[in-house]
């Protein structure tokens, strides 16, 4: 049997899961749970946002930027936020692939969560142009909401506003404090002063 999966850019992709029945032809179908008559074989799906920067270069970097600076640099000066940041923040999110989904199921290039897409009025968060649109409105929001602070923002947009405030700060949580260190480091790498 052959197998032909096709990709079309701009159709939402949904995760796969391969079944195999108890006589042993193989499903295809976007449920995780079959029921009893099938065994779970595979999962077939989005690019992790982990893996989205696995063997790429500067280069390839910088050139998967470009084709969307124009989209940060619009959405970053109608916010009043510094470019080089934002870029920093996508490049640690999801080093510019638009695919990308967090374990947690953050999406796109900004990895939003689907309720903070929402929030912000985004409905596709593949569509690079929605992401970055969403994506920089709520973190203008949290550095209105941290009075500017930096790292305060970046702790939000990370790991919540909710933690930062019961924490009073920066919370005591390795990923995001490796998250700001790592979006510092890329910003400083772009030029910027954080």
């Amino acid at each position: 049997m052959v197998m032909l999966l096709i990709w079309v850019p701009g159709v939402s992709m949904a995760d796969i899961y391969m079944h195999e029945g108890r006589d042993g032809v193989p499903m295809f179908t976007d449920q995780r749970d079959m029921g009893p008559d099938y065994t779970f074989v595979r999962r077939y799906g989005r690019p992790t946002a982990q893996h989205a920067c696995q063997g790429l270069t500067r280069a390839m970097l910088d050139e998967r930027a470009a084709d969307q600076m124009g989209w940060v640099m619009h959405y970053a000066r109608h916010h009043r936020v510094d470019q080089e940041l934002i870029r920093a923040i996508i490049t640690v999110e999801s080093c510019f692939d638009r695919f990308a989904v967090s374990r947690v199921g953050a999406e796109g290039l900004m990895q939003l969560m689907p309720g903070t897409a929402r929030e912000v009025g985004v409905d596709n968060s593949f569509d690079p142009r929605q992401n970055i649109r969403g994506g920089v409105t709520y973190f203008a929001r949290m550095l209105d909401r941290f009075d500017g602070d930096l790292t305060l923002a970046l702790a939000a947009y990370n790991a919540g506003p909710g933690a930062v405030e019961r924490h009073g700060g920066v919370p005591p949580f390795r990923e995001t404090q490796g998250y700001i260190e790592r979006v510092f480091n890329e910003f400083r790498l772009l030029g910027g002063r954080p």
